[in-house]
């Protein structure tokens, strides 16, 4: 078994050699908030440190769960039971092992995902020995994932992102409630990742969950989404993640998890607890957030998506692009290429702005000139 380089390795290889101008450099690679960590969160931290010497349950504390819960119900409205939820360490663990559990009996399994992705996704369907369907990600169809009625037939699992990393896109509720409609008739399972679903500019993006109950499949049946603390409180350390929906589904996935070993440590799970309750650290962040998108929007001319922290911006180049901006401006992006596969992704490069504004604003000046410059070549 063979998994693929990751885009920053990828990165690190094509900016091998070249040497960067002599200012302050900036990495606008990774989506990784730069803010501080709420100090309510950091001192839950600390108090519970003597709780270090206990082994966690791989269910998690019950107060964290609640916490968790209590969140769903302020965002989406929607009441779960205890048997709809389960703890995760982050959603990296769950979008790898989670295909794996769903795959493990299946003959000549499928899994469709966007293309451009996150690469967890990849790495899931190669463990899982799966065939991938790539729903393309493109301009033409406005960075919208879609699968024909015979890719639909064949398909066993159907990972979802929205908001979307890289493009920034966010679907409708219409878009997913069709979603939902699709996996009851053809029997396929949805997966979708809302991990930026706290950072939007004005209006919250939908949840497959809210999409589910439109359309009256009220027990969530074929249906999971999975969300993570680490962009909502600035404090992806803590790797505190869920995944909701389809109880049966997650009856066996819960007793699955007990063997992995991917308990979250007590401090953590009590610090994790005064995140999921608060909601005013993710409103500061997403203030910062959508001020730094606004300010990319005006200074590179572009349109840009209203959601995630990312400006997903064409270049024609990418490659050449990154590294003709690291030599003179010493600002790395991350090519678009690097992300996807088939050439999806292929002119882009993602930009992570994932700073205070001010610095933000210093790192787009520099982009903007060079991204003028590079455009007239």
């Amino acid at each position: 078994m063979e998994f693929e380089k990751y885009p920053f390795e990828k990165l690190q290889e094509i900016l091998k050699g070249i040497q960067p101008a002599p200012i302050q450099p900036i990495s606008l690679t990774i989506g990784e908030p730069q803010f501080t960590t709420p100090q309510p969160i950091q001192q839950a931290f600390k108090d519970a440190s003597d709780l270090l010497n206990r082994y966690p349950a791989s269910q998690g504390e019950k107060g964290l769960k609640d916490a968790i819960i209590d969140y769903i119900i302020r965002r989406y409205k929607i009441s779960l039971s205890d048997s709809e939820v389960v703890l995760s360490f982050g959603t990296r663990e769950v979008l790898f092992n989670l295909p794996q559990y769903l795959l493990f009996d299946r003959t000549n399994p499928v899994i469709a995902h966007p293309n451009p992705f996150y690469q967890i996704y990849e790495g899931a369907a190669k463990i899982s020995r799966a065939r991938t369907i790539y729903m393309d990600l493109t301009p033409e169809n406005h960075f919208t994932p879609q699968l024909t009625k015979q890719q639909m037939e064949e398909v066993d699992i159907v990972i979802l992102n929205s908001p979307n990393n890289p493009t920034g896109k966010a679907l409708t509720q219409e878009e997913l409630a069709q979603w939902v409609l699709n996996a009851l008739e053809y029997n396929f399972v949805i997966i979708s990742d809302e991990c930026y679903s706290e950072i939007y500019t004005n209006s919250p993006p939908h949840s497959i969950l809210e999409a589910s109950r439109s359309v009256g499949n009220h027990s969530f049946k074929n249906i999971l989404a999975i969300n993570s603390i680490s962009k909502r409180s600035s404090a992806p350390g803590l790797r505190s993640g869920y995944v909701a929906g389809d109880a049966e589904i997650l009856r066996g996935y819960r007793r699955f998890r007990t063997y992995i070993g991917c308990a979250v440590p007590l401090p953590l799970q009590r610090a994790a607890t005064v995140a999921w309750s608060d909601d005013s650290a993710a409103i500061t962040a997403r203030k910062v957030y959508a001020q730094n998108l606004s300010l990319a929007q005006e200074l590179l001319g572009v349109e840009i998506q209203p959601f995630t922290f990312y400006v997903w911006l064409f270049v024609k180049d990418d490659v050449k692009f990154t590294q003709e901006l690291y030599a003179k401006h010493a600002i790395t992006t991350l090519p678009g290429s690097f992300l996807g596969r088939d050439g999806a992704g292929k002119g882009f490069v993602r930009i992570a702005l994932v700073y205070e504004t001010q610095q933000c604003k210093e790192a787009l000046t520099r982009l903007s000139y060079a991204y003028q410059d590079y455009m007239k070549q």
